[in-house]
């Protein structure tokens, strides 16, 4: 079960969330995935979301790769109780850029979510994993982005954005990141 450790609520009454949990059990209307830019789903997050929610998630990716890193591709969700994967191409660290990669692919996402008019978002820390991301950078970067989307549309969609870690080391420095922003 996935636990919400904090909730935060803008200025435009959009809420931003730290959850401790599994990304494919998230029922928001989309989930993102840290994609490779081929959208091959096979390790890590992508292959736990395919696993879980059907081989049609990949079939669908397939016929949408390569998508350019910083960008973003929306899928249907299989067998997920979320209604929609949006696969985002994060930067691998040492590719250059990274940091701008990094917050292209959240603002990709968020862009995506709204132009499809999704109210819930779930968000991974995108690059962290195999893509050898710093997760400290990961998380204020992420974290910006979101609240500069919030502000650039305070209307929404998105009126909730959660970010969705499992992993202790992430969640921690989210946690961090919520911490020096909003305080305990």
């Amino acid at each position: 079960m996935n636990e919400v450790l904090r909730e935060v609520r803008l200025g435009s009454g959009q809420r931003l969330c730290l959850v401790r949990g599994d990304m494919t059990e998230e029922a928001v209307d989309a989930i993102v995935n840290a994609a490779n830019r081929h959208l091959a789903h096979g390790a890590g997050l992508a292959g736990a979301i395919v696993r879980k929610g059907g081989q049609v998630i990949q079939q669908e990716s397939d016929r949408l790769a390569p998508v350019e890193v910083g960008g973003a591709a929306v899928t249907g969700a299989g067998a997920l109780p979320a209604r929609f994967v949006i696969h985002a191409v994060g930067p691998r660290w040492g590719e250059g850029d990274e940091d701008a990669k990094l917050r292209r692919a959240a603002l990709s996402s968020l862009t995506l979510a709204n132009e499809r008019g999704f109210e819930s978002i779930a968000l991974p820390a995108i690059s962290a994993g195999i893509f050898g991301f710093p997760v400290d950078r990961c998380a204020q970067i992420l974290v910006q982005a979101a609240v500069d989307f919030c502000a650039d549309h305070p209307d929404g969609p998105p009126s909730l954005i959660r970010f969705t870690l499992m992993d202790e080391r992430a969640l921690a420095a989210f946690d961090a990141e919520f911490r020096s922003r909003w305080g305990e």
